[in-house]
């Protein structure tokens, strides 16, 4: 039983080493930035980012948010702008999408689903020249509601799926003792499908959010205007001509990564739930 014990708690050690040093190898390139955006940018060029002695400033943050030409505040309003709408639209049209996947039968249900698969498997850029020509003809280029139908239409594929995987491992008893009771498909759907569903809501609108919030493609194609540029394309864009600010580039990075790890920190436990619940029939 002692030897037993032993190796139960060196398999436990070793998987916690494991873990730890894969967790700090990950956090390491953080911690880099971290230290480049509080330093001037002579420290940096001179001494490095490992070094924990010099001067700490918050002057990188504060050029980075004010900049007159490419500053993050401005375009952390046009990333709001265009990641909130894009989506909460998928959402509500994928989780009826969804719905209808899962609880009904109809004509070509089988080949619509393989169509949504195979939406998903497209890569972006395949489909950039169409979507260029398609938004310019309606007059949509160059502006935040055109980025916003464009996010729209790719999220619906993938949120679709999530969504409806996750509905098959509800309960239909539920669903039929209401329907039994005079209630109708919406008033289910609304009332009783989708609050039992809000952990892989959570974990949709978090992983569509930070998809959103975090394009470069996309917005560089189809945004011209510098007063319409998203923070990616504000920090991309904070790269000087002649030399690169270390400093200010890594304050901006920082502050485009502050909104999604906020989202994940306040949808955690959700987000988790979310992502397993499909996986596990229950």
């Amino acid at each position: 039983m002692g030897r037993r014990r032993g190796k139960v708690f060196l398999k436990y050690l070793a998987i916690n080493i494991i873990v730890w040093t894969i967790a700090i190898l990950w956090t390491l390139p953080f911690i880099g930035v971290a230290m480049v955006s509080v330093k001037p940018f002579k420290e940096v060029v001179i001494n490095g980012w490992w070094t924990l002695t010099g001067h700490y400033t918050l002057k990188n943050f504060i050029d980075a948010w004010s900049n007159p030409i490419y500053g993050v505040g401005r375009g952390y309003t046009n990333s709001f702008i265009i990641a909130i709408p894009s989506t909460i639209i998928p959402l509500f049209i994928a989780a009826l999408a969804a719905y209808v996947f899962s609880r009904f039968s109809f004509p070509l249900k089988t080949w619509l689903f393989i169509t949504l698969l195979v939406i998903m498997s497209m890569p972006q850029q395949m489909s950039v020249v169409p979507l260029f020509f398609m938004l310019d003809r309606m007059g949509l280029y160059d502006q935040l509601s055109g980025l916003i139908l464009v996010h729209s239409a790719w999220g619906l594929a993938w949120i679709t799926f999530f969504l409806k995987n996750f509905f098959d491992t509800l309960p239909k008893e539920v669903e039929e003792a209401a329907r039994v009771d005079g209630a109708g498909d919406f008033h289910i759907f609304f009332r009783l499908v989708l609050p039992m569903s809000l952990p892989a809501i959570a974990s949709v609108s978090a992983i569509q959010f930070t998809w959103v919030w975090s394009d470069f493609f996309y917005a560089l194609v189809f945004l011209a205007s510098p007063e319409k540029y998203v923070v990616t394309l504000q920090v991309a864009n904070m790269r000087g001509q002649y030399f690169v600010d270390w400093g200010l580039l890594s304050a901006g990075a920082i502050f485009t990564m502050l909104v999604p790890l906020l989202v994940y920190a306040l949808l955690q436990k959700y987000y988790v739930r979310g992502m397993v619940g499909w996986t596990i029939k229950g």
